[in-house]
């Protein structure tokens, strides 16, 4: 029999806030977080924006010694893990801890990191790059120092696919526990790609909005003015627990994690397939696994970054999988406010449907001044509704598709 898994801890790090209570206040007012670019000089770039993490200070969770030792993207992790497992209260003892595992995605790892150690490699020769080089900046160092903090030793992963990295990771954790190979899990995703290697690399691509003069208008998921997608940075952090021992410690969930669904579009490097066949197989597979309808989906946070082609293929998927219940379905874009966080992008938005589930609030999509979509975006201004199960989507390069249903919590 399936074990059913409860979420009891949430941690975030993100353009809006730098805290879960914050972030959340801030989205259902309709804040944007992005801003122009003051981690480095991005004046002679094409794009000149962002949503950073401002004011976030790393030295309030890590040793100063410990700072430079890290990338940024370790210090958000560590920094969401800290505030979710603070909210859970799960105790990790020698008795349990092999039983506490940690999955934290990213999709680009420390670019910071590696951007510094190889000027200091042309610049000053080899024997001046850092020891600490490779273990600040390679992705499964979110989750082994994650690990290394709380004594979890459970298992231990870093997906690495894409924007879907942070869904995967809480899709993964929530089959461990429900198969009963972990007890509790710390997942989600952390991303600082706020750097000239990736506002370079993106923006060649072409990618990125280049609403400069304008950055909260710049993101707009779903409008027909969209230009592509604004870059955001943070993490969020999730503490997933098999349900009767949360209960038993006198723990209540926030919300339940009831199914999973992935999948692939087998297609191309960068595009969806137009008509979102994957997209569109990967929640038929979350409603699946978590047996219901698609009636029963009250509200939808969408992937939709703000790209014309990935924009149009998800609202594409959305009618197909929704059919006749679509026009009862609130799906909302608050890449529109954060902006797109990458690898963290699935496990925030995961926390917002989970907090809006909690709520019965639902955040809005806001610079929708000409839908696209003819369903129900929630523009501009957030709204009160009765949810029994919210369903969120992360979709990555390479055609990598993660669906994710959260129940409201039961009495």
């Amino acid at each position: 029999m399936k074990r059913r898994v409860v979420v009891t801890g949430i941690g975030m790090v993100c353009p809006v806030g730098l805290t879960a209570p914050a972030s959340w206040a801030a989205l259902l007012s309709g804040a944007s977080g992005i801003g122009p670019i003051t981690r480095f000089d991005a004046s002679a770039f094409a794009v000149r924006i962002a949503g950073e993490a401002r004011g976030f200070d790393p030295a309030a969770f890590i040793e100063k010694k410990e700072i430079k030792k890290m990338d940024p993207f370790i210090h958000y992790a560590l920094a969401a893990a800290q505030e979710a497992m603070d909210e859970s209260g799960l105790p990790i003892t020698d008795a349990n801890a092999a039983r506490v595992g940690v999955h934290i995605g990213s999709a680009l790892g420390g670019l910071t990191i590696i951007e510094r150690e190889h000027a200091k490699l042309h610049r000053e020769g080899p024997h001046r790059v850092s020891p600490f080089f490779i273990p600040a900046s390679i992705i499964n160092l979110a989750s082994g120092q994650v690990s290394m903090r709380f004594g979890a030793k459970g298992p231990n992963s870093a997906p690495a696919t894409a924007c879907a990295a942070g869904a995967q990771a809480i899709g993964e954790a929530f089959r461990l526990i429900q198969s009963g190979d972990a007890d509790a899990m710390l997942c989600g995703g952390a991303e600082a790609p706020v750097t000239p290697t990736g506002i370079g690399g993106f923006a060649a691509m072409r990618a990125l909005s280049t609403r400069n003069d304008e950055p909260t208008r710049a993101s707009r998921p779903f409008d027909k003015r969209r230009d592509g997608f604004v870059m955001g940075e943070g993490a969020a952090i999730l503490v997933l627990e098999e349900r009767e021992r949360a209960l038993a410690r006198g723990q209540a969930p926030l919300a339940e994690v009831v199914g999973v669904g992935q999948s692939a579009d087998a297609f191309h490097l960068t595009h969806p397939s137009e008509v979102g066949d994957g997209a569109a197989r990967a929640m038929r597979q979350a409603l699946a696994d978590a047996g219901i309808a698609p009636a029963e989906v009250g509200y939808l946070n969408a992937h939709a970054t703000g790209t014309p082609a990935g924009d149009a293929a998800e609202a594409r998927a959305i009618r197909q999988v929704f059919g006749d219940a679509t026009p009862s379905l609130a799906a909302s874009s608050t890449k529109s406010m954060t902006g797109h966080l990458l690898g963290a992008a699935g496990a925030l938005e995961a926390a917002i449907a989970i907090l809006a589930l909690r709520d019965g609030r639902v955040p809005p999509t806001i610079n929708l001044d000409e839908p696209e979509a003819d369903f129900d975006c929630v523009p501009y201004v957030a709204r009160d509704k009765s949810l029994d199960y919210a369903m969120s989507n992360a979709f990555g390069f390479g055609g990598m598709n993660v669906s994710l249903v959260f129940r409201r919590a039961q009495a």
